[in-house]
This record gives structure tokens, sequence and C-alpha cells, in this order.
């Protein structure tokens, strides 16, 4: 599948790029962003795949959240993939911040019109890892999935649901019946954020489950911090770091 390069910058002795390709899972062209830290110069790397959250596109991560330093300090490559197919003209799909454009979930859609082409699921956990490997020095028995807000519950979703193809995760219906290798599971939330508050966030829902099937999950509630990009900066140097213990083990 032929890749089309957006853009390229050096950064922390790497290369942040982004790439445009045709997407058959989608059905439409699709971005992702890369980091390849010095490391992947002569050697392959494992790769942590970032989701993002409701109305980001590629951008958001790489130009935000400050990854490229730990990333090149820890020899990890980032994928960071755009959040929904784009310019499908399904109608409808431009009208809600949260559903649609920006909002796909990292779900497959079910029904007419949006199963043709709202696939995040199957472009996350399939299409994008084999582009990433046949393209990219990326090892592909060493990979992690994290994530933030609707990426979050995304990463849980993709890992859960494929047991011991990532190494580890961030982020309850799943949890309950996961059958797979241990995990270890870091959440860091913040305790100002106003999802929390509004009631739309439940991580204790997701604590209750793990402590009934005896999965250990970290969860730091950040005092403080609320669900911008600001709190993502503060902290991604610890998931990262989190990623790395078992991804360079």
């Amino acid at each position: 599948m032929a890749l089309t390069q957006v853009s390229s910058n050096k950064c922390c002795g790497g290369f942040q790029k982004v790439f445009e390709h045709d997407s058959t899972e989608l059905k439409c062209r699709m971005k992702f962003a890369i980091y390849l830290p010095p490391k992947a110069e002569s050697e392959k790397c494992p790769v942590l795949y970032w989701l993002s959250g409701l109305t980001c596109t590629e951008q958001n991560f790489i130009t935000k959240a400050g990854s490229q330093q730990a990333a090149s300090e820890h020899g990890l490559i980032i994928v960071a993939p755009d959040t929904s197919p784009r310019g499908c003209n399904i109608e409808g799909e431009e009208e809600s911040w949260d559903f649609g454009t920006g909002a796909g979930f990292y779900v497959n859609a079910t029904e007419d019109p949006w199963k043709q082409n709202y696939r995040m699921y199957s472009y996350v956990t399939e299409e994008l890892p084999r582009l990433i490997s046949a393209h990219f020095p990326a090892d592909p028995e060493k990979m992690s999935i994290s994530g933030h807000s609707m990426g979050g519950h995304g990463a849980l979703i993709c890992a859960l649901s494929n047991p011991g193809k990532y190494k580890t995760y961030d982020a309850t219906t799943l949890v309950g019946s996961y059958s797979g290798p241990q995990l270890d599971i870091l959440i860091d939330q913040g305790r100002d954020d106003q999802f929390l508050s509004a009631g739309q966030l439940l991580p204790d829902n997701l604590i209750a489950a793990c402590t009934e099937k005896k999965i250990p999950v970290v969860f730091r509630l950040q005092q403080g911090y609320d669900h911008s990009y600001f709190f993502v900066f503060s902290f991604i140097n610890d998931h990262i770091k989190h990623h790395a213990k078992y991804l360079n083990a």
C-alpha cells in the first residue's frame, strides 16, 4: 500500500512525520502521525499506538503532548492515527461534535449508512499495524496501546478484545470477560475534569471490575487537573516509561 509523506520534522534526535494513505477498511484517505526515534535508524523498535479523543486529528497529540523526548530516550516509535474516517459524505456525520467526523470511538459500526466507512476498530488493530510493519523499522511482536478520553476507552477496547496483542495499555464489560496474559493497567484521571464532574466518566466501575477479576490497575486521581492536553502533557512521560518497561524488557 502506497504512503504519501505529508510532513517531516527533526525532533529530539529523531523525526516526527505525518503520512497519508488510502484505507481499505475505511474506504477513504487517512492520515497518521509517526515518531521515529534515533534508534530506528539502525534497528527495529517497539511501537506505542496512541488514540486521541473527540474532535482530534493526528495533529493534537504530536503538537501538544510533548511525547517525543521520552520516546527518543526509550527508543519507542509512537503512531497516532486520526480519530475517524473523513470526507465520506454520509448524511449527519458533520452535525455533532461527539458523533461522526472526529468521533469514530474506535469501534466498527454495525448500522447503515455508517458500517461501510466507520470501522476504526479494524483500522487500528489490523490495517494500521500491518502498514506500520511493512513500511517502518517496527517490531511487530512488541506493541502497546494508550490514549486520552475517547482514545483511552478505545485503547482498553482494543487491548481487552485482543489478549496478548499489546504488551500494556492505559485507561467494563470486556474486563469481566477477559481471559489472557497478565495485565498492567495505568490510568491517570484529572480531579477537576469537567466530564468526571458531570458523571460522564465512570472510573470507579472499571476499578471495581478489575478488582473482581484480580486485574492489577493503578488509578491516580490528579488534584487540580482537567481534561485538556495540559493534563496529558503533565503525565505523558510517566506513561511512556510505563510502556517502555515492558516493550524494552
